[in-house]
């Protein structure tokens, strides 16, 4: 049973990729307005582009790493021997 909880929390396509990364970055700027607000000035916004630069590396990561689990599935398939 906590095999099936375990998979609803794994990225499986590219389409939920994006959407978490939507989500991210729909909070992430939500942060970042306050920082402009909180910290008035250059300050606020190199904090606000702080958050929005960790969106694209998270980003990236997650996309990267969806590329890489897809390629290794390819491999696996390709070595495995045939019975």
């Amino acid at each position: 049973m906590w095999a099936k909880v375990k998979r609803l929390f794994v990225i499986k396509t590219r389409f939920e990729a994006f959407l978490i990364i939507y989500a991210l970055a729909l909070g992430a700027m939500t942060r970042g307005a306050d920082y402009t607000q909180q910290f008035p000035g250059i300050g606020g916004y190199l904090l606000m582009a702080a958050t929005a630069g960790a969106v694209f590396l998270g980003g990236a990561k997650i996309l990267d790493a969806l590329r890489y689990e897809r390629e290794a599935r390819e491999a696996e398939a390709v070595n495995r021997p045939v019975e």
